[in-house]
């Protein structure tokens, strides 16, 4: 699929970014940033965003329908990317307005289709063409682009109408504190020699990482209907992990209601120009406490998880993670459904 931007999307982008940025139409917040690992040693970035404490969210619990703005209905112009493809467009880009990754972006739906509704063809080919287009062409970035999405109630999802997200790899990598991580998706794409024992056949899961997630890279450049099928044996083993579990834990998880089209499981789905991963999830986040067990704060995560970056509010939730990076397995654990078998430790 083609674009048809007027130019390169690395360079709309950025010009789009600094521009919104300049005229305070974009809040961008800096962020600290440290590695810590889980205990078989895969690399994760905290950032420490206090800013994130005082973003708006459509979750309010005394908003009514009234009072919940769709972003993607009508974006303001210094945040609109553009409309694509150029002719008869389906989808729009536009700017997050609360970015602590440069040059953040996003994927939205034309019509307000759902978060929680299954991604249709021309959604993943929109979203691979995008990958494509910011490595090809004079001006592109070296380094690529990270895509996820979040859907259910368990995702992290903030929005119902339909998007996906892009983050540079060049934004994610914006300080020598980043030296020996990399991007998670990547680590599992690249795991075919040390595949998890009892992963459906064609795909892929990392034997380091605690919560059950297959994978699945793309052999040559796919076409749409090769992604929506990815998508869809991705999407089937990720529905079969969590109907398992709930078989041994009904009384604590159940499936969403299917009301509408809903889909009836929690997901997060991420897509490089490598391949495609889709993590099941059970919970939004995890309390994190202190040793005689008061609490210190909720940490919610959402499809950031993997590209292995993770996002906490306050300086004691920041400085407990530091302190004690072995609760990172705790966290990854509780948000997705735990493996079967002690995961591989690291040697």
């Amino acid at each position: 699929m083609l674009l048809g931007l007027s130019e390169t999307l690395p360079s709309l982008v950025e010009a789009k970014f600094k521009a919104a940025k300049a005229a305070s139409s974009l809040l961008f917040s800096q962020t600290e940033l440290a590695i810590i690992r889980t205990s078989t040693g895969i690399p994760f970035q905290l950032r420490y965003c206090p800013s994130l404490a005082k973003k708006p969210t459509s979750k309010q619990a005394d908003a009514t329908p009234k009072q919940k703005i769709d972003p993607f209905e009508n974006p303001p112009p210094a945040l609109h990317v553009a409309d694509i493809p150029s002719t008869n467009p389906t989808h729009l880009l536009v700017l997050n307005k609360f970015p602590i990754i440069a040059g953040h972006f996003i994927l939205a739906t034309k019509s307000n289709k759902k978060q929680t509704h299954v991604l249709e063809q021309d959604d993943l080919e929109v979203t691979y063409a995008c990958l494509r287009a910011w490595q090809e062409g004079p001006g592109s970035k070296q380094q690529p682009l990270f895509a996820f999405f979040n859907s259910g109630q368990h995702s992290g999802a903030s929005q119902p109408h339909r998007h996906l997200q892009f983050l540079p790899l060049e934004g994610m990598r914006d300080s020598d504190a980043s030296s020996g991580w990399d991007l998670l998706t990547d680590l599992i794409l690249s795991s075919k020699k040390f595949n998890s024992a009892g992963t459906p056949t064609g795909l892929l899961q990392h034997p380091d990482l605690p919560f059950i997630h297959f994978a699945r890279s793309f052999d040559s450049e796919p076409s749409g209907a090769q992604l929506l099928s990815i998508y869809d044996d991705l999407y089937h083993a990720a529905k079969a992990a969590v109907d398992k579990f709930i078989a041994t834990d009904s009384e604590h998880f159940a499936l969403h209601s299917i009301d509408g089209g809903d889909l009836p499981i929690s997901y997060n789905l991420a897509m490089t120009m490598a391949g495609m991963v889709i993590l099941p999830r059970r919970a939004e986040g995890t309390m994190l406490r202190r040793d005689n067990g008061s609490e210190v704060g909720f940490v919610a995560v959402n499809g950031t998880t993997l590209g292995g970056t993770m996002m906490v509010k306050y300086q004691e939730e920041w400085d407990l993670l530091r302190k004690k990076p072995e609760i990172l397995d705790s966290i990854l654990t509780a948000i997705g459904i735990p493996r079967e078998q002690p995961y591989k430790l690291h040697v």
